[in-house]
């Protein structure tokens, strides 16, 4: 079980040593998304709980966004531009598909980047001035939790590819688990009343990623890496509706 969890994290962050996971074990990746993402966020936000720009919470939220890129390679947000980009096609599945293959990022994709980074500043920020440190490092439990979530609906519409690998071991008791430990984890570093306010946010964000699969006839990895970031805003989104 160690193994596979350090699987998981040198597969979605710099964190642990890159390896290559074998097939056989990549689908259990997916059951440790969220612890994997309490100790990503547990790393960036301790150096400013321990007073790193104290008086500088703009800073501090810029910090917070450029250390989550560094630490996961940008993977998640690399996700959100390619659906951003390929949304616009969702009329024409067989066209969509073609846009989030192309390896190049269109004025929707770039758009979609603009906005969710100005999103995780500004939330960020707002956490940060409420001195709420592990709020931010709750944000990166739920933005992994919503990938599994979505994973489990979108099992029977995976496509082939590397995502597949992952989806298939969303099964229910998965997704049961990861919805307890973000719940407890949430109660704990964010409190009752914003853990449920972001819980509703990130499921309707998430039915529509879901409904957007269902039109497009499939989900694959990118499609989890926008639930990551979706996930983190909704976080945000509850803190600062409840504060």
């Amino acid at each position: 079980m160690p193994h596979d969890f350090f699987d998981t994290l040198g597969f979605l962050t710099r964190l642990a040593p890159a390896r290559v996971i074998p097939e056989s074990s990549m689908n259990r990746c997916i059951r440790w998304m969220p612890l994997a993402g309490l100790v990503l966020g547990l790393i960036i936000a301790l150096p400013l709980r321990l007073g790193l720009f104290a008086d500088s919470p703009w800073v501090q939220a810029w910090l917070v966004v450029a250390a989550s890129i560094y630490l996961t390679r940008g993977l998640h947000m690399d996700g959100l531009a390619d659906v951003c980009d390929a949304v616009t096609t969702h009329t024409d599945p067989a066209r969509f598909w073609e846009v989030v293959k192309d390896s190049r990022t269109g004025a929707f994709g770039a758009m979609g980047l603009v906005m969710a980074l100005a999103g995780q500043v500004i939330l960020f920020h707002t956490m940060l001035a409420h001195g709420q440190y592990w709020a931010v490092a709750w944000a990166f439990v739920l933005g992994r939790a919503a990938a599994v979530w979505l994973a489990y609906h979108v099992r029977h519409l995976v496509r082939p590819g590397l995502g597949k690998l992952y989806i298939d071991g969303a099964t229910l008791g998965v997704a049961l688990a990861a919805t307890l430990i973000t719940f407890a984890a949430g109660w704990i570093m964010i409190g009752l009343a914003a853990t449920l306010a972001s819980t509703i946010i990130v499921t309707l964000l998430l039915f529509g990623l879901f409904r957007l699969a269902e039109k497009v006839g499939g989900a694959n990895g990118d499609f989890l890496g926008c639930a990551v970031i979706l996930g983190e805003l909704a976080a945000g989104l509850g803190f600062a509706l409840v504060m």
